[in-house]
């Protein structure tokens, strides 16, 4: 018999990563995760923002980063500004610096959304690679015939079941993006 909780840790890892990736998708409302993937250049190297600052939210459409060392207000900025995906304009009072999340347009919630769908392709090309070497794994197990095609047909079933719910977890980031 062929065991497959190798094949579903591996998918769970891609559902996770898969998660991690939605939640830096901007929806219109602020969250400090949107921010997860900016690197500050601080003491001569490049660092995560959460490793220079702490991250919280003012209100719904406002971010207040608090960084540990005033020193590092001005690169803090010009990370968050450099990234144009997320399009953003940090302002700074030598303290702390607010980050205003403007309201999306009709025009960028549809571009969120295609950048979010291209994530959800990624994924399930993960999850079809993990059944790919799974299958290799049969063949390579030299199982009986009808051994095989049950062990074929329950890798199928779980891609099928892992590829479902990343369309699931996309429709409800997608509801929430065109939520106005």
């Amino acid at each position: 018999m062929f065991d497959t909780k190798e094949e579903k840790v591996a998918m769970n890892k891609v559902i996770e990563r898969f998660r991690d990736e939605m939640k830096k998708v901007r929806t219109g409302r602020a969250h400090p995760d949107m921010l997860s993937g900016i690197k500050v250049e601080a003491y001569g190297q490049f660092m995560p923002l959460n490793q220079v600052a702490n991250i919280t939210i003012g209100d719904a459409t406002m971010l207040v980063i608090t960084p540990f060392d005033p020193g590092n207000i001005a690169a803090i900025s010009s990370a968050i500004r450099a990234d144009s995906a997320l399009g953003l304009n940090p302002a700074d009072d030598g303290r702390i610096i607010r980050v205003p999340i403007p309201p999306l347009t009709e025009e960028r919630r549809r571009e969120i959304v295609k950048t979010a769908s291209e994530k959800v392709e990624e994924a399930k090309i993960a999850i079809r690679n993990v059944r790919e070497d799974a299958r290799k794994d049969i063949k390579e197990a030299k199982l009986p015939e009808d051994a095989a095609k049950r062990a074929e047909k329950e890798i199928d079933d779980l891609t099928k079941e892992f590829s479902d719910q990343v369309d699931a977890e996309f429709k409800a980031k997608e509801a929430e993006i065109m939520k106005i």
